[in-house]
């Protein structure tokens, strides 16, 4: 993709530099990477186009770092640093941020980080960055059994909501029982299990505490209109005073292999069946990650695409088809999802997919096609770096995943380096007819909205 195809803002926001295994020319975010006494990386990008500061804090902690009997805990720890820390009264978080006119103020978990972001005008970088380092060093000092119980209650509520309540709600679950071994760390839901959270006590969650929120194990990106020097000054004050923690050691994971099909049988309380196909693929920034994206935009990406083009379009049995190489830390899975029109079985659907990766495995894929899968990823990597709030996770997102915050162009380089023989060999390789998960969501009246589990073969 040429410099010229970007969105003229976004050009604004690069400089030329010469990264390996990446065109001289290719555009990369000027950023600064430091690190304290205390472990903190910190991570600084200058944009002077609008007066606001992106501050955006990774924990490196998800999960898949919960011990077992505490699946949930990274999850609840999302809640919980929002309620209040030593210096920060309960339920002033937000209010605090928003009287300074901040936006985009939340946290997510996911099953390799947790994640704290905030938007202010730059005049209130001060405000955000001592918010973000008193919940650090001083969460604990506020935390109570009350605080706790709530939000463990909140908690409950939300996988009530997400997926007790909603349609196929547990479908992922019984796909990761079957596909990762267990004691994997990507086997259970980041949301977290009655069970084990009903079982915590104020201690357990004190120690997950304890264990992984220090500054040695996150990682600061400040993006937006600053001065790098002030902006560093900043950090130091608010930061540096936080003492390290003991981390443990991560034991690496075997690769996932799937020796057979599989299939997985449920029912749900739905009113239209789906069709799930799952396969265990390279771990995101691996060798053929980038290549799998290019399949996935092959098959379902956009109304051209060979499965929506056949399956909704020519003989109009789905009412859609997606495909999406799922990169992660550890894994990633590439999955196939059609949701079937009435009428329309699973079982079509699925024999029509089949078909046409039979055919992208032995004829692999025609010039156009390939020129379309490379300018949707491209621009939708770059259009989204458009937003800072969205640019400051991207950067955490590269230190975590690839290890290196600048990765911009090497990624850029990852689908302009492929061609069509990677992008058939990929499919060749990692979505074999043999090994693989498939699964069947029919409808059954009374049967839960979420999905019931019927057997596995």
């Amino acid at each position: 993709m040429s410099r010229r195809l970007l969105p003229a803002a976004l050009l604004a926001l690069f400089s030329l530099s010469v990264v390996p295994s990446a065109r001289a020319d290719a555009p990369a975010l000027s950023i600064e990477k430091t690190r304290l006494g205390n472990g903190l990386e910190v991570i600084l990008h200058e944009d002077h186009r609008t007066p606001i500061v992106t501050v955006n804090l990774w924990y490196h902690v998800g999960s898949k770092d919960e011990p077992a009997g505490k699946n949930g805990f990274a999850h609840l720890f999302e809640h919980l640093m929002f309620q209040g820390s030593k210096h920060v009264p309960e339920d002033t978080y937000f209010l605090d941020l928003e009287r300074v006119g901040a936006t985009n103020v939340n946290g997510s978990t996911s099953l390799d980080r947790t994640n704290y972001f905030e938007t202010v005008p730059k005049s209130r970088l001060g405000l955000a960055l001592w918010l973000e380092s008193d919940r650090m060093g001083f969460l604990l000092s506020h935390v109570d059994q009350a605080t706790f119980a709530g939000q463990r209650d909140v908690v409950k509520n939300e996988r009530r909501q997400r997926y007790e309540n909603a349609p196929y709600g547990f479908v992922d679950q019984y796909i990761s029982e079957r596909l990762y071994p267990a004691g994997h760390p990507y086997r259970l839901l980041t949301i977290g299990t009655p069970h084990d959270l009903d079982a915590a006590s104020l201690d357990d969650v004190r120690a997950f505490f304890r264990t992984w929120y220090a500054p040695n194990n996150a990682t600061l990106v400040v993006a937006g209109d600053i001065d790098r020097h002030k902006t560093l000054d900043l950090v130091e004050k608010y930061f540096a005073p936080i003492p390290p923690g003991s981390i443990p050691a991560r034991v690496p994971s075997a690769p996932v292999t799937l020796e057979k099909e599989t299939r997985v049988d449920v029912v749900a309380g739905v009113e239209l069946t789906r069709v799930y196909i799952t396969w265990p693929t390279p771990k995101a920034f691996a060798a053929g990650d980038a290549d799998l994206d290019l399949v996935a935009h092959v098959l379902a990406g956009g109304k051209t695409s060979r499965l929506y083009k056949r399956l909704v379009y020519d003989l109009r049995i789905a009412q859609g088809v997606s495909a999406d190489q799922g990169s992660a830390q550890l894994a990633s899975t590439f999955e196939i999802v059609a949701t079937a029109l009435p009428g329309h079985t699973p079982q079509e659907m699925l024999k029509v997919i089949d078909e046409e990766l039979a055919l992208l495995r032995s004829g692999g894929v025609k010039d156009p096609e390939l020129a379309r899968a490379k300018t949707d990823a491209i621009t939708s990597l770059t259009f989204r770096l458009e937003k800072n709030t969205a640019r400051a996770d991207q950067l955490n997102r590269y230190n975590q995943l690839a290890g290196e915050p600048d990765y911009l162009p090497k990624d850029i380089a990852r689908y302009e380096g492929s061609n069509a023989s990677a992008v058939q060999e990929a499919a060749r390789r990692w979505l074999p007819p043999d090994k693989r998960i498939v699964t069947i969501v029919t409808s059954e009246k009374g049967a839960p909205i979420s999905g019931r589990l019927q057997g596995a073969r």
